[in-house]
């Protein structure tokens, strides 16, 4: 029997485990070969990015943790909850109880908006700020001030995109939301009246999806703006991927706006294109007040700054700029990607890497099924049977000597189902937001 420990509960976790299920068949059936998977998360819930990333407006992208639930309650997969590796138990210690180690961990933390002015107060990344209105624990205390007028998202991705879509919404555009209570509370109360996008290259270079991106012109009372010049020819977007062309035919049909339909808005996305943030300008109260720009063109694919300076009111700054996985002591780790250093999903012998803890922020959610495919047909090749390690029952014994508080799946439907029972109408749950309140509701000590 194999015996291997999966490291993070998001999509890339998931996806591993049942890619081993695949691959080895089930140990509790008696099928040849058998494997035991149990798969680590920090918090004591699982699905990573599927509950705490993905926009809370977007229930339809979260729906797919039912098929990460039909792996975790089957006789061979096993969510261990509430264990932080690194702290809890470290690398070497499952190495020794697991035949294989894969490190799912994904990419939580912002990379870093590396500019004079970037610790100024009302200024966040996109992993604390997306964290803040998804109820992260660790992120649930933010408290951003949206008493200003003007909001500035450094970025041109999807991410960039849901933060702006967030704050431009009404109350009543989060019916049928997660999005938890402190959050809706603060945003029901916002004087925000304009978020600016800022883009250091143009409309063909935007990593922005088409469904995405058309959800703007729906808004209640917001309305996008792109300028006109900003647009290269129209006959330019022939030489685009098909996605990428629906993208930027979206961002036509916002700069052909007509003023008129403009004035009965009392909230606007503004793009602002081939602009490169050099700084982040303080107010008298040492918050963020202004970011300075420099106007970029294009050479080739690369923006270049074209000397022309100008200032961007921003009372709240919110940097989109990419992700980067969190270092584990006795792990190679890449500084400059972000990620920890593999071939092809292999760090050191027993021990792997999958979906963006392996490759760097970037790809779908869907990526990570292949990926996890992937790294199981390593781990075969690697250790085609098992070396009789303790697995399961040698971490359980630790754990209990430890004292640590284990939450088993069956402890999270409890937890589940006392958020679905909190819920407001409307809503299909209200989170809990602090992890001493979920091992409560999981019944824990």
């Amino acid at each position: 029997m194999l015996h291997i420990a999966i490291v993070g509960s998001g999509p890339a976790g998931y996806y591993t485990a049942e890619a081993c299920q695949k691959q080895w068949g089930d140990a509790e059936t008696g099928s040849e070969g058998g494997v035991r998977v149990d798969v680590f998360d920090v918090l004591p819930v699982p699905y990573g990015l599927i509950r705490s990333g993905v926009a809370p407006d977007h229930q339809s992208i979260k729906g797919v943790s039912r098929r990460y639930e039909a792996v975790a309650l089957s006789q061979n997969v096993r969510f261990v909850g509430n264990v932080a590796i690194g702290r809890d138990v470290s690398i070497a210690e499952l190495q020794g109880l697991y035949d294989a180690v894969v490190l799912a961990t994904g990419a939580p933390h912002d990379r870093p908006l590396d500019l004079p002015g970037a610790e100024l107060g009302n200024v966040f990344g996109s992993a604390a700020f997306v964290g803040w209105y998804n109820g992260h624990p660790q992120f649930a205390a933010l408290n951003p001030d949206l008493s200003g007028r003007s909001a500035v998202v450094i970025g041109n991705g999807n991410v960039a995109l849901d933060v702006a879509r967030i704050l431009a919404k009404t109350q009543a555009e989060f019916a049928g939301s997660d999005i938890v209570g402190h959050a809706l509370n603060a945003l029901a109360g916002s004087q925000l009246e304009q978020v600016v996008l800022l883009g250091r290259r143009g409309p063909h270079q935007i990593a922005m999806t088409p469904k995405e991106l058309g959800e703007l012109a729906h808004l209640a009372r917001a309305c996008p703006r792109v300028e006109p010049g900003d647009l290269p020819p129209e006959g330019d977007d022939m030489l685009l991927e098909p996605g990428q062309r629906k993208s930027v035919t979206h961002l036509r049909s916002f700069a052909a706006i007509p003023e008129a339909h403009r004035a009965d808005r009392d909230f606007e996305v503004a793009f602002d294109f081939f602009a490169a943030p050099r700084a982040l300008i303080a107010g008298d109260d040492g918050r963020v007040a202004a970011v300075e720009v420099e106007r970029t063109r294009l050479d080739g694919a690369r923006a270049v700054g074209t000397g022309e300076i100008y200032r961007v009111p921003a009372d709240l700054v919110v940097s989109c700029i990419g992700y980067q996985t969190s270092p584990i002591p006795g792990v190679p780790f890449e500084e400059s990607a972000g990620r920890f250093a593999n071939h092809e999903g292999r760090i050191l012998p027993g021990l792997y890497c999958v979906g963006w803890a392996r490759r760097g922020p970037s790809g779908t959610i869907g990526t990570n099924r292949p990926d996890g495919f992937s790294v199981v047909e390593r781990i075969a090749e690697d250790c085609p049977a098992g070396l009789g390690k303790k697995g399961r029952a040698g971490f359980d014994a630790l754990a209990a000597a430890r004292g640590l508080a284990v939450v088993t799946f069956q402890d999270w439907r409890k937890i589940d189902a006392a958020e679905i029972g909190n819920a407001r109408d409307g809503s299909p749950r209200e989170k809990f937001v602090a992890v001493e309140a979920m091992i409560s509701a999981a019944g824990k000590a």
